[in-house]
């Protein structure tokens, strides 16, 4: 299990989408249109994120317009989709921002994460994630991938910076 220490170091948290995001599932109208489910409640969690100064960014093999509108609706500017290296893809990302690999986070679901979730500081996946995955992360969530799981991470991340109580007080106020 991951250590708050480490956890309290992320500057950027990237996700996988289907089976972290999503359910893994995949929807097709009759006209070939992809349709995705997403949850509300990781949706909050990435904002509250962003609001700690946390930089998110998606980084998925795959490419819908689906992903596309949810990351525009997120404010989410580091949106890389049909990425076949993404381990590649982060390194580019953390070079433009000045990012050490430590203080990179990503939750990923498949063995074919694996070597992304290996190279970041902090990595995390669903607990529906696959198997082989979960004995090689830091962090495995209890709720399920488009069921709770990113919020779950995304909580996690915050108490470990110590200011999630502190979010949550204000929605009391």
């Amino acid at each position: 299990m991951a250590q708050p220490e480490s956890a309290a170091k992320i500057r950027l948290m990237g996700f996988d989408v289907d089976g972290v995001l999503t359910d893994g599932s995949l929807y097709f109208t009759p006209n070939g249109e992809e349709i995705k489910v997403f949850s509300s409640l990781d949706g909050h969690g990435i904002k509250m994120l962003q609001q700690a100064g946390i930089e998110v960014a998606i980084i998925s093999g795959r490419s819908s317009r689906a992903l596309a509108l949810r990351a525009a609706n997120l404010g989410i500017g580091e949106l890389h989709m049909g990425v076949e290296d993404k381990r590649a893809c982060l390194d580019d990302l953390l070079a433009r921002r000045g990012i050490a690999r430590a203080e990179a986070g990503y939750m990923g679901d498949d063995v074919v994460d694996l070597p992304i979730l290996r190279a970041c500081g902090f990595s995390a996946t669903p607990a529906d994630g696959h198997p082989f995955v979960r004995e090689h992360v830091d962090f495995v969530a209890s709720r399920d991938g488009g069921r709770g799981a990113v919020r779950e991470v995304c909580d996690f991340l915050l108490a470990s910076r110590g200011v999630l109580d502190a979010m949550h007080a204000a929605y009391l106020d």
